[in-house]
């Protein structure tokens, strides 16, 4: 299986990327959340410059953010810089648009969206919309401003139907966050297929599988659940349990799908931020250091079944034999979103893959 590494973008961040192409990884993502990290277009363009192999994400961005010809004029920015080395992730926006306290957008929002991006992007014009007016639309430069001939690697944010659809009809790939369960991987495969059945497909675009995660390799005797593990894991359990505390008031059937240790957990670090499931400020108070290195005051809440559920902890042979289901599964990419050491966790993730 192909490894990589998912960060916050931020000053500094294409060091990163240099020692991740050094390492052998194959990608090198940043995260696009506008109120909680820097901006992802002014990240990638450092990490750009300054490597010549890895290939460069943005994970994910989205028609609740960007307009499609803004997001395409970056991408194909992106592209003159590195070309044939880009890959744009889109969602619905489900992370970054909480974080504003909005909803995110929809799946056929998304799908509008994605097509708009991959005609421009190609060099092709597509139909732009802004209310009742409908335009045909098309980059009026090339050059060196941006590069429509070096194709750009599309994936969708999937977790469910709706959106895993978008991807088989835009034959695209999928990325999913901390989704360790092999079992749903093929679900969302049987589906993507099914979705993409009687569409035009083009052999030269890939249809890859990435999962999003966190990697913690245990030392000699030590506690799976003991605070090093918990702290490396802990930024992924935070963010499951600040969206179930988050749409606890509207979309019950999350909350519901929880053990009842886990709603006490979501009920706790309610408390612990000081606000309410209703409150219309809690983004303020659920999201600050949204996927960053948790404190220790809340290590409590980094429970194991959700370390378990959403992470790679254990052993070396443990690890090995989880990622060969998930690559068994059909899983092309793994990874990891290291908040602790990066230079390290990227290191052990390469010395683990070799």
């Amino acid at each position: 299986m192909r490894a990589g590494v998912v960060v916050a973008a931020h000053p500094g961040v294409e060091d990163l990327a240099v020692r991740a192409e050094e390492l052998g990884l194959h990608s090198f993502w940043v995260n696009d959340t506008p109120m909680v990290q820097g901006d992802p277009f002014v990240a990638l363009s450092l990490c750009a410059k300054a490597t010549r192999r890895i290939r460069l994400g943005i994970g994910v961005t989205s028609p609740a953010l960007r307009s499609a010809p803004a997001a395409a004029t970056g991408l194909a920015s992106l592209n003159a810089l590195a070309p044939g080395r880009i890959i744009c992730g889109v969602g619905t926006g489900n992370t970054a648009r909480r974080t504003l306290g909005m909803r995110p957008t929809t799946a056929a929002t998304l799908e509008n969206f994605t097509t708009a991006l991959q005609d421009l992007c190609a060099g092709r014009s597509t139909v732009y919309r802004e209310g009742e007016l409908v335009r045909d639309i098309q980059f009026l430069h090339t050059g060196t401003h941006v590069n429509t001939s070096d194709p750009i690697e599309f994936v969708v944010a999937a977790l469910g139907p709706k959106a895993v659809a978008v991807a088989g009809r835009r034959n695209t790939g999928i990325i999913s966050f901390g989704l360790l369960d092999p079992t749903a991987w093929q679900t969302l495969h049987d589906a993507r297929r099914h979705a993409a059945q009687g569409t035009p497909r083009d052999a030269d675009s890939p249809t890859d599988s990435y999962v999003v995660t966190s990697l913690h390799l245990l030392d000699e005797d030590e506690d799976p659940y003991g605070d090093a593990a918990r702290d490396t894991t802990g930024h992924l359990v935070l963010s499951l349990l600040a969206f179930a505390a988050d749409t606890a008031a509207d979309t019950r059937a999350f909350v519901e799908q929880l053990h009842p240790e886990q709603r006490e957990a979501v009920r706790r670090l309610l408390d612990r931020r000081g606000t309410t499931p209703t409150a219309p400020d809690r983004h303020t108070k659920l999201y600050p250091n949204y996927l960053g290195r948790i404190a220790p005051r809340d290590r409590d809440l980094v429970l194991p079944s959700l370390m378990d559920t959403l992470a790679l902890v254990g052993t070396r042979e443990d690890l090995l034999a989880r990622i060969t289901t998930l690559e068994q599964a059909g899983i092309d990419e793994l990874l990891i979103q290291p908040v602790i050491d990066p230079p390290t966790e990227m290191a052990q993730l390469a010395k683990l893959l070799a």
